[in-house]
């Protein structure tokens, strides 16, 4: 019989690639985590690990005992999520999410929560989406608030289920004395973007393309609120989703671009563990958070996304 802790120490390594990288997310020493994988190779009487430079990876074994190791590790977190049902132990929450929803959503859905469940723990990490959802996959966090931009359909990862809370506006904004609303007129001037790569800079620079012409990125920055300070501050222009200033008037002018776009705003939970009661009561809590916040649209009729009434997801 394999044991599960070494089980989910190969599938770690399967997903993060390193030793030394789930050291870090498990908080192990990379020795121990050698010793028990050495262990685990023992109990499989097969070679799982090869040497790969100064790294190692995995061999065909390792591949599919760690696959098998997924599956098993699902069926571990529906067994606990059955339990928990049943006699409910207020496990925390273990929640990340993206920049705008810590401002626009998050706030809102704990202190629903603090009313609603006083006694669970959510534990919230600000995190970019791809960073999220890959941590939520690598069993870093057990709920995950992330965004999709038009066009850019975000990985999908096995054994992962999104809902989606609904859509949110994305607008240009310029300072509050700027009389230029033309996004094409705009073509000679600095830009605030989210850093290379990520989908909201990607699609930010097609916007800009479609318009006919390459932007100007001078202020390459993450953090939305900073974006929100310089264009302000009239050194810098930018595109905005509305959910940035849930918590606040907004301190510019913002204008609608060309075909009203809105990204999809979503939740996404690993399937074995979706039956947590405090899971079920977060993600409603959140829903009923999107669902109040000003200049976003909740879910089409039909959808599938799940329920965000309250009272509809109890805690027991």
């Amino acid at each position: 019989m394999f044991d599960l802790r070494r089980l989910r120490l190969l599938y770690e390594l399967s997903v993060r690639g390193t030793l030394a990288a789930v050291a870090e997310a498990l908080a192990y020493s990379p020795s121990t985590i050698s010793q028990q994988l050495a262990q685990l190779e023992r109990e499989a009487g097969v070679p799982l690990l090869e040497p790969d430079g100064r790294r190692v990876r995995l061999t065909a074994h390792g591949e599919a005992l760690a696959a098998h190791a997924a599956v098993m590790l699902e069926a571990d977190e529906q067994a606990r999520a059955e339990l928990e049902r049943l006699q409910p132990a207020h496990a925390p929450v273990r929640l990340a999410a993206m920049q705008s929803a810590t401002h626009g959503l998050v706030p809102v859905a704990l202190r629903s929560l603090s009313v609603a469940a006083p006694e669970l723990r959510v534990e919230v990490v600000e995190l970019a989406p791809e960073e999220g959802l890959f941590e939520l996959a690598a069993r870093g966090f057990d709920l995950v608030v992330a965004e999709q931009y038009p066009g850019h359909t975000r990985e999908h990862r096995a054994g992962i289920e999104r809902t989606l809370l609904g859509r949110d506006a994305i607008r240009l904004a310029v300072a509050p004395d700027e009389a230029t609303t033309d996004l094409a007129a705009l073509a000679d001037r600095a830009w605030v973007m989210e850093p290379r790569g990520t989908a909201a800079r990607q699609w930010a620079t097609q916007q800009c393309r479609a318009a006919g012409f390459e932007p100007d990125v001078r202020f390459e920055l993450a953090d939305l609120t900073a974006h929100v300070r310089l264009i302000a501050a009239g050194v810098a222009v930018g595109m905005i989703p509305d959910l940035v200033f849930a918590a606040s008037p907004p301190p510019v002018r913002l204008v609608d671009l060309p075909g009203e776009p809105r990204r999809d705003i979503f939740t996404a939970v690993r399937r074995g563990s979706r039956g947590r009661p405090g899971i079920q009561a977060v993600q409603a809590a959140l829903a009923d958070a999107f669902a109040v916040t000003p200049g976003v649209r909740p879910p089409p009729p039909g959808s599938g996304a799940a329920t965000g009434v309250s009272g509809r997801v109890p805690w027991p």
